[in-house]
């Protein structure tokens, strides 16, 4: 967890860079997610690139003597964050298979603003009447992005809406898990779990043939999700929360710039507006909570 103590400028500019890479990583997962399922189903991604993730993080954990006392992990808690984790990787890999990755990761962006109403539904969080202001706005610009009704609508938005409520979800239950839990076990046994969903879901989706260059995509994508994980975690632990989330947003211009050199995207103005609404709403939200001194939870923190 981190320190309710200011932390120090080197610390904030550290926790900077560590929550950039982190975005950084994320994306380029998406992005090898985008590029595999053209050859193969979302259940293979998600039995094929967590079992590398998984043995990735087993092998972190065990550098780092965190392999001892495994029945820490036992909490039913636990196995309900995994499921709504399940959920999550399963409606955006889909997703991603038919929508520009800005798109979908503009969608995601909700994120923080379902976060903030979670807190307050479930954890009796104070919100201000500004703040709530905020997160209809937030909304606003959502609908902006998905345009229900228009052209562009498709079900494959609704999808990442469900992932936002998935992804909301498991960092939720991820403030209910007791702290003896080791973040890279606990990151291990969802990637497992998401990975033997995966090949419980293959027969009904059907097994396509698994080309050498999905073999690499995958091994890139554990990598870089990994990175991904543990960096966010520094992070969170290295830096004031409240100043470094707002570097969150910047998976925006990532995804923007990947979806332009891989895939050919370019954003139209009307998505770029409703993420310009999106972040700026969520922004204002953490400023609000700096505002009136309140930490923000490591768990809130997270975007992927």
């Amino acid at each position: 967890m981190p320190s309710s103590s200011p932390s120090s400028a080197s610390g904030n500019l550290r926790a900077c860079l560590f929550m950039l890479v982190a975005m950084a990583g994320f994306v380029v997962n998406d992005t090898c997610t985008k590029l595999a399922i053209a050859d193969v189903t979302a259940p293979q991604i998600m039995a094929i690139r967590s079992l590398f993730t998984v043995a990735l993080l087993l092998a972190v954990a065990g550098l780092r003597g965190e392999l001892h006392s495994p029945r820490r992990l036992a909490h039913p808690v636990l196995a309900l964050r995994t499921l709504a984790d399940i959920g999550a990787t399963i409606t955006y890999i889909v997703a991603l298979g038919h929508m520009p990755l800005a798109n979908a990761s503009a969608i995601f962006q909700a994120l923080p603003l379902v976060m903030t109403i979670g807190a307050a539904l479930f954890f009796g969080e104070p919100v201000g009447w500004r703040r709530w202001l905020a997160i209809a706005v937030g909304f606003v610009g959502v609908v902006v992005i998905v345009r229900p009704g228009a052209e562009g609508f498709t079900v494959y938005s609704i999808l990442v809406l469900l992932c936002v409520l998935c992804s909301a979800a498991r960092d939720l239950l991820t403030r209910r898990l007791p702290g003896r839990m080791p973040s890279l076990l606990i990151s291990a046994v969802t990637a497992g779990a998401v990975s033997v969903s995966g090949w419980l879901l293959t027969p009904a989706w059907g097994w396509q043939p698994v080309l050498a260059r999905d073999y690499a995509i995958f091994a890139t994508a554990s990598v870089a999700i990994a990175v991904g994980y543990v960096c966010v975690v520094e992070a969170m632990r290295c830096g004031d929360i409240g100043f470094v989330s707002p570097f969150r947003y910047a998976i925006l211009v990532f995804a923007i710039g990947m979806g332009l050199l891989v895939f050919g995207d370019i954003p139209d103005p009307t998505t770029l507006l409703g993420a310009a609404i999106v972040v700026g709403s969520g922004g204002y939200s953490i400023y609000r909570e700096r505002v009136r001194g309140r930490p923000i939870s490591a768990g809130r923190a997270q975007v992927h």
